[in-house]
């Protein structure tokens, strides 16, 4: 595992952070909502946390969802992972959809999503006549069969 320091700021009733086991790849955010905020099947909603960041340059955060807000509440992210880029400053959001069929509430502090750091590799693009070929060549979804 390799550490990286990431300077955050908190408004006030915001939690930091937090990996909750030793082995955790993702650090989870929670919501800063005054009440409880119901969505209704196929509500989308962002949702906020209260935090900002500052990463290093050459890493980004991504927001993935968590599996138990999934399985539990039929709630999961849009857009994920969503990425928050080294030079972002504002606050972090989370993009939540209700996929279930019944309403679902999220709770003020609940736990909404983690966030995961990985280095960014950025890419110098080449303009070209043509491609070289490959084996596999235009074949695209669905290409390789299903079994």
């Amino acid at each position: 595992m390799k550490d990286i320091v990431v300077r955050f700021t908190a408004e006030v009733g915001a939690s930091a952070p937090e990996y909750k086991t030793a082995g955790a790849a993702g650090a989870d955010i929670r919501a800063l909502l005054g009440e409880a905020r119901t969505l209704e099947p196929g509500e989308r909603f962002a949702c906020p946390t209260g935090i900002r960041i500052e990463l290093p340059d050459g890493w980004e955060a991504q927001v993935r969802p968590r599996s138990g807000l999934a399985l539990e509440k039929g709630i999961t992210c849009l857009n994920s992972p969503g990425t928050i880029d080294s030079d972002y400053r504002g606050e972090i959001k989370v993009i939540l959809i209700n996929l279930g069929r019944e309403k679902a509430a999220i709770e003020p502090g609940e736990r909404i999503g983690q966030l995961v750091f990985a280095p960014v590799t950025r890419a110098v693009f080449e303009k070209a006549d043509s491609l070289s070929a490959s084996s596999r060549g235009e074949k695209g979804f669905g290409s390789t069969g299903r079994h």
